[in-house]
This record gives structure tokens, C-alpha cells and sequence, in this order.
């Protein structure tokens, strides 16, 4: 039994995890978990992450859960090219530092616009007054400024001259505003650069088939949600409505 991935690019983790096993030559079959139809919470995926969450790797009998970890552990087996997470000890330190600032940073502000202007009307049927997007638009906008400030610096990369894990987690956070036509590139002359340098060492026919789903997200406007997707998210939904 080969490597599987069990993923939804919608999901920008995933998306991460998609574009670096593709990259590296990686093989692996790509198990849809279809996170608008609840298939997270069906007992054959429980099987597979007991978290209910994507990504989601299983190799043989072993398994995995986390981005972050699914990336070191594809990275170690496959041995793939050293700039990804390097043997250097200062400039893996690096990749760690941004690793560990992200989740609480870029990837908690810069998902919000998706919630509020899609995904909030879709699950609710309600829209938010455009001042919530304003204030989460600003929270995000003190991330970016962080981000080029501490960690892009002058830099192609975070890392130096060549791309890195970190670059990968980074970009696939910062699309997802860009899918609900929030350009937060646009007026940030060194972010959008990064950009650029990051799709090419990607690879752009790759970087825009992973974000395919997410640029074309208000299509999903006459989608039908899972009921148990509605129940779990009821909380979540409110305080974010607040």
C-alpha cells in the first residue's frame, strides 16, 4: 500500500502539502476529503486522523496529522533538495522560527475575510457589516507588516536565496484572501514581489492548480452544507459574528 493524502485545497494547509509533494516528485494517491460535505466526520477518515481534521497522511499503516509534520516527515523519507528545511542549523532554526510564529499570526488573521464575506452568509444566510471585515483586514495588516519586517527582510526568501517550507506555508495563507477579492498584495511592493519569486519556484502551472478551488470560492455560494458541519461550526460561527 503506497502513500496516501487525504485532502481538501480548499483548505490552505492542504494546499501546502499538495504543492510540495507535487513538487518534489512525490507519489502519493489523493484521497478527496470533502470538508462542505462533512466527510472529515465519517468513521472511515476517523479511522485515518481521530482529529477529524485535514490534511491527513497515511502511509502503510502508519499515519500522520498536522501540515507541519506531514512536511518534515515527507521531506525525511523522500530526502528531498536541502532548501526546503536545511541541514544548517541556523537556517532550519529560521524555517522553525516562522513555522512556530505562523499559526498564531498569518494563519489566524489572514483566513478571517474568507469567514466573513463567504462563508459566514453561506453557513448563516447572514452578511456581517463591512466594518468586521475593516477590523479583521487590520489585524491581518499588522501581521504583513511583521512578516516583511522580521522575517522577509531584503531577502528573496525567508530563508535567504531559496525558497523554504516557511515560504510555502506563508504564501498558501496569504491566497486565501486574494480568493474573496482581497488584495492584500496590492500597495505592498516587497510582499508581492516575495510572491512572484514564490510561484516561480513553485512552479506557476502547479501554484494556480492548487488554488484553482480557492480563487473561484463564491461559485460555492449555491453549495449544500452538511447539517452536521452546520452543528459543529454553530459556535465558532457566532463568535466570529460578535
Amino acid at each position: 500500500m503506497g502513500l496516501e493524502l487525504y485532502l481538501d485545497l480548499l483548505s490552505q494547509p492542504c494546499r501546502a502539502v499538495y504543492i510540495f509533494a507535487k513538487k518534489n516528485n512525490i507519489p502519493f494517491e489523493f484521497k478527496h476529503v470533502e470538508l462542505f460535505k462533512g466527510q472529515q466526520y465519517r468513521e472511515e477518515f476517523g479511522k485515518v486522523n481521530i482529529l477529524k481534521k485535514v490534511p491527513a497522511l497515511k502511509d502503510g499503516v502508519f499515519t500522520l496529522a498536522e501540515s507541519t509534520a506531514i512536511l518534515l516527515y515527507l521531506s525525511r523519507k523522500y530526502n528531498t533538495p536541502d532548501h526546503w528545511y536545511p541541514s544548517d542549523t541556523q537556517k532550519r532554526a529560521r524555517v522553525d522560527e516562522y513555522l512556530s510564529w505562523h499559526h498564531t499570526n498569518i494563519r489566524s488573521n489572514a483566513g478571517k475575510a474568507l469567514w466573513i464575506k463567504v462563508l459566514i452568509p453561506l453557513f448563516t444566510g447572514q452578511t456581517l457589516p463591512p466594518e468586521k471585515l475593516q477590523e479583521v483586514m487590520d489585524e491581518l495588516a499588522i501581521s504583513l507588516k511583521q512578516f516583511e519586517e522580521k522575517f522577509l527582510q531584503d531577502k528573496p526568501f525567508i530563508v535567504g536565496s531559496e525558497i523554504s517550507l516557511a515560504d510555502l506555508m506563508a504564501i498558501v495563507e496569504l491566497m486565501q484572501p486574494i480568493g474573496v477579492g482581497c488584495d492584500i498584495f496590492e500597495d505592498r511592493p516587497k510582499l508581492s514581489e516575495w510572491r512572484n519569486r514564490v510561484e516561480e519556484a513553485v512552479g506557476k502551472e502547479l501554484f494556480q492548480e492548487a488554488h484553482e478551488l480557492i480563487l473561484n470560492i463564491k461559485e460555492l455560494s449555491n453549495i449544500q452544507i452538511d447539517p452536521q458541519l452546520k452543528e459543529h461550526l454553530a459556535p465558532v460561527l457566532r463568535k466570529m459574528m460578535k
